[in-house]
């Protein structure tokens, strides 16, 4: 598997709204994109700072992961996404050499694909995520 770059830095919050305005006031930052995906139990500011995005995500149900790790861990960063040139060519490659990965096939949220590759237990806590979308 070769990483190419970061693509996006997700931080767990309680309150989106509350959340986005240190980040809008004191940065100065402007959302780019604001979503909900139902699918993953999630609505989501996202920030993009050069090629890189930082996405401030609270969970949609007190049983979504996100919701789960602001339990458990409070708010903080939840995720890193690496771009990747093809997600099922990386899953597929850790998988043959033995390593387990969450995701056997791509997820997609507004057209985009993505895995989670490792439990955060993995990686220093923190839940890791292969994307191929945008080139």
């Amino acid at each position: 598997m070769k990483v190419r770059k970061f693509d996006h830095i997700c931080i767990a919050v309680k309150n989106l709204e509350e959340a986005r305005k240190p980040y809008e006031e004191i940065l100065g930052l402007v959302p780019d994109i604001l979503y909900v995906a139902e699918s993953e139990k999630i609505k989501v500011a996202r920030y993009y700072l050069g090629d890189v995005a930082l996405e401030l995500m609270e969970s949609t149900s007190p049983d979504g992961e996100v919701a789960k790790f602001i339990e458990k861990k409070g708010e903080g960063v939840f995720l890193l996404s690496y771009r990747v040139d093809d997600v099922q060519e990386c899953l597929d490659e850790l998988n043959q050499s033995g390593y387990n990965t969450i995701d056997k096939k791509p997820r997609s949220i507004m057209g985009q694909r993505f895995a989670f590759i490792n439990h955060p237990r993995e990686m220093c806590g923190v839940l890791t995520e292969v994307c191929d979308h945008g080139d």
